[in-house]
């Protein structure tokens, strides 16, 4: 059985990373074409980030391992 959603320990990396480069979650959202309230929910941890958008934030946040597919 695999975790449903991302550990808070991951959310808070990834949120350290968008810190270092300077860059708000908004901006992040925009640069990668997501919406930014999805970007918050994976980051908060209210997402399970099995599919879709969320998914791809995830991915992208580097929370999860996993493959986009466009």
């Amino acid at each position: 059985m695999h975790a449903t959603y991302a550990p808070g320990q991951a959310c808070q990396a990834a949120r350290t990373r968008l810190e270092m480069k300077g860059m708000s979650v908004k901006d992040f959202a925009i640069q990668y074409g997501l919406h930014p309230s999805t970007v918050y929910a994976v980051l908060n941890g209210q997402k399970k980030c099995l599919r879709g958008e969320a998914h791809r934030a995830a991915v992208l946040l580097g929370i999860k391992d996993g493959e986009l597919t466009n």
